[in-house]
């Protein structure tokens, strides 16, 4: 198949390289874009150098099948018509076009038929908090429907990007040699710090990632679940974890909840707390899977369940999902 990745220099773009090679995706042929900035750099693939093209209104997107598109809502605002108008089926990891009506909404492991309807060429990436929660969450759904979700994220620097990776590895430095912390990516010293701020604040006082969380939860899951997020930035590079609590229509037993992620695709049930073994950031960056542990019966609901969850954010949270989204579609020739 010919390929194509917009934003093929920043932290997604170039794990979506590392995944397709990893996964042996069948590219017959790969086209890289990217801004001013990036155009000219050249980066290896399956043993070639690809070098990266300069994203223009132009007809760099015929014969494509399938683009990733990691630049940004703004770039796959502006760029949409001339990936998708020859008929390349434009998988977009922004938040741009994600809860439009005529734009399916897509984790494999809950919703992958979805793909199948996109009247605009294009099929949207979920947020990664979301994406991680709604895997683990379609496990307990298929035994009883999930009414409510409470869920505190504790997401890594990756989230906002190689930059911000960079900048948490410099602020430790700089802390450690008694020297003025850089401040750019966050609103505030991110190491030895924890920020209750991810995105902009709403008018409901929540952030705009916290009411992702709410929105994509629905229409991935086709679900009216209400989802109250606290979502929270820490100090780790890579992985996020979250805290979640649901109430489930009918009770739910422990035992019943891990033979259910035991079994759910794309969970690894990590639960020996007696062990001192659960998920944590630390040890899965990198991992493909979404890590479950810490199950027990929320005592302060019957039909409650509680459980803590880790995912890299890079991979699954964005590369991987994506890539398992053209996989599900060249299985099903679509």
């Amino acid at each position: 198949m010919v390929i194509a990745i917009v934003g093929a220099s920043g932290a997604v773009g170039q794990e979506l390289l590392r995944v397709l090679a990893q996964r042996q995706f069948p590219v017959s042929e790969l086209r890289l874009f990217g801004s001013e900035r990036s155009a000219g750099t050249k980066y290896e693939f399956n043993g070639r150098l690809y070098e990266v093209q300069l994203l223009q209104h132009n007809d760099a997107f015929k014969g494509v099948d399938i683009a990733f598109v990691s630049a940004g809502a703004s770039v796959s605002r502006t760029y949409a018509e001339d990936i998708t108008r020859f008929g390349t089926i434009m998988i977009d990891n922004s938040s741009a076009f994600r809860m439009e009506d005529d734009v399916p909404l897509v984790v494999p492991e809950v919703n992958a038929a979805d793909a199948l309807n996109r009247p605009r060429h294009i099929i949207a990436n979920p947020n990664c908090t979301t994406i991680q929660m709604v895997v683990a969450l379609q496990a307990i759904e298929r035994l009883s429907h999930i009414k409510r979700v409470h869920v505190a994220t504790y997401q890594a620097a990756s989230g906002a990007g190689a930059q911000a990776m960079k900048e948490l590895e410099n602020q430790y430095r700089q802390v450690l040699n008694n020297e003025e912390v850089t401040v750019s990516k966050f609103a505030y010293q991110l190491a030895f710090n924890l920020i209750p701020h991810i995105d902009v604040f709403t008018d409901n006082g929540y952030t705009k990632e916290e009411m992702k969380m709410f929105h994509e939860t629905r229409k991935i899951m086709h679900s009216d679940v209400k989802v109250s997020a606290t979502c929270v930035r820490v100090p780790s590079l890579r992985a996020h974890s979250e805290s979640i609590w649901v109430e489930t229509e009918q009770p739910v037993t422990v035992a019943q909840a891990r033979e259910a992620f035991a079994a759910a695709p794309g969970c690894v049930l990590m639960d020996e707390p007696e062990n001192k073994i659960y998920p944590m950031p630390l040890f899965l960056s990198g991992k493909d899977e979404v890590f479950i542990g810490r199950i027990r019966q929320d005592i302060s609901d019957d039909h409650g369940l509680s459980f803590w969850c880790v995912s890299d954010q890079i991979r699954k949270g964005a590369a991987l999902n994506a890539v398992q989204i053209a996989e599900w579609l060249i299985a099903n020739d679509k």
